[in-house]
Order: C-alpha cells, then structure tokens, then sequence
C-alpha cells in the first residue's frame, strides 16, 4: 500500500470554530473533513476514480451527507486539490544544495523522483479526471507552470534561450517520463533516477557541442 495510505498527512484538519459558533456548524465542518479525508486516503490506496458511495462508506456518513455537503464529485476533488497543492509544493520548491546548475539539474531528477513517487496516485486520479474538470484542468496547468518554473530558474540565461534544450529537459523532469520509466517501463526507482540523469547530461553535451561549433565556425 502506498505510504499515504498509511499515514495521515495528506489529512485534513478540521476547522476550529468561534466560541459563539453553534454545534451544528462544527459538526456540518467534521463532516466535510471526513469526506476529503476519505477520498484522499482512497485514492492513496489505490481506488483513483472512487465511488460517492465508496467515499460515503470510508468517510462513515451516508450518501446524502457527501452530496449534502459537496454539490457534486468535481467540488469535493477541488476540495481535496486545495489540501494536495500545498503538500507538493513543499516537496518540489524545497532549496536545491548543488553549487552549480548543472547540479541542481540533476538533484532535481532526485527530488522529483521522490515527489511524485509519493503524489502518483493523486496525480494518475488527476489524469482520469481532469478531462471532465476545468478546475482540475486549471490546477493541472498551474502544476506543469510551477515544475517549468523551477527548470527555468536553475538554468543560466544563456542556456535557458536554448528552446530546444528547454522543452527536452522539462519533459524529461515531467511526471509523465518518471510515470512512464517507473510504471509502463517497469524500472526501479533508482534506475529510472539513473536513465533521466544520463539523458539530461546527454542533452547538456549535445548543446556544449553545438554552442562550441557555431563559436568555430564565426
């Protein structure tokens, strides 16, 4: 089982209410933590395309509490989105130690690796449900932009001027390359880890050369 589906840190904390707040507030606010919960710790354990009733079941209410509280299933996976983004930007946009950028390139195949090994069941939910979402295709954009980010901010501007270069290294740094090595290729962690990092030191050679050659040839 995933390690999410173990733990709790994908949970929800429930909110605290003001002294004057009556308790059916609280207990409308416990009930739409439960369900986020639920339907986090399903998909964590697998389940990426959960059921109202499956949710209803893991979360302890009944059915009509779920849509009660959560107009329809797109509301309740904004609900969880809003609990995932801030988890995995945590993860990514940690500070790089490498001194140089070519370095930092490479720690970032281990930091994604790391990130998306423990986000890939929220992320393949994501997959399957984006294309009848425009939030989630919204929040989806915003993730590939915030990953482009971080390339684009390690990389010297010269370099980064290289459009060819660039799109080659963020797709090799994508979710889909990690997802493809490690699932449809069947690679281990560290395997995966190791194919990315000579491919992108493949992709820097290549540019080295080309760059040295139009230097020669002026």
């Amino acid at each position: 089982m995933n390690d999410l589906g173990k733990s709790s840190q994908f949970r929800l904390t429930a909110a605290k209410t003001a002294r004057e707040a009556d308790g059916r507030k609280h207990r409308s606010q416990k009930s739409q933590t439960l369900i986020v919960n639920a339907l986090l710790e399903l998909v964590a354990k697998g389940n990426l395309a959960p059921s109202a009733d499956q949710v209803a079941d893991a979360a302890k209410v009944g059915r009509r509490s779920v849509f009660r509280h959560f107009k329809d299933m797109d509301t309740l996976y904004r609900e969880v989105s809003h609990s995932l983004v801030a988890t995995t930007e945590a993860i990514l946009q940690q500070p790089l130690a490498a001194a140089d950028w070519r370095g930092q390139l490479l720690e970032l195949v281990d930091r994604r690796a790391a990130g998306f090994e423990k986000m890939k069941p929220f992320l393949l939910a994501g997959q399957i449900h984006r294309h009848r979402s425009e939030f989630l295709k919204s929040a989806h954009a915003k993730f590939v932009g915030m990953l482009r980010d971080i390339v684009m901010g390690v990389l010297p501007s010269e370099i980064a001027r290289d459009t060819v270069l660039v799109e080659g290294l963020n797709m090799l740094l994508s979710f889909e390359s990690w997802n493809r090595l490690r699932d449809d290729q069947g690679l281990s962690v560290t395997r995966a880890r190791g194919v990315l990092k000579q491919m992108i030191e493949s992709l820097l050679v290549s540019h080295a050369r080309e760059a040295a050659g139009r230097l020669d040839g002026r």
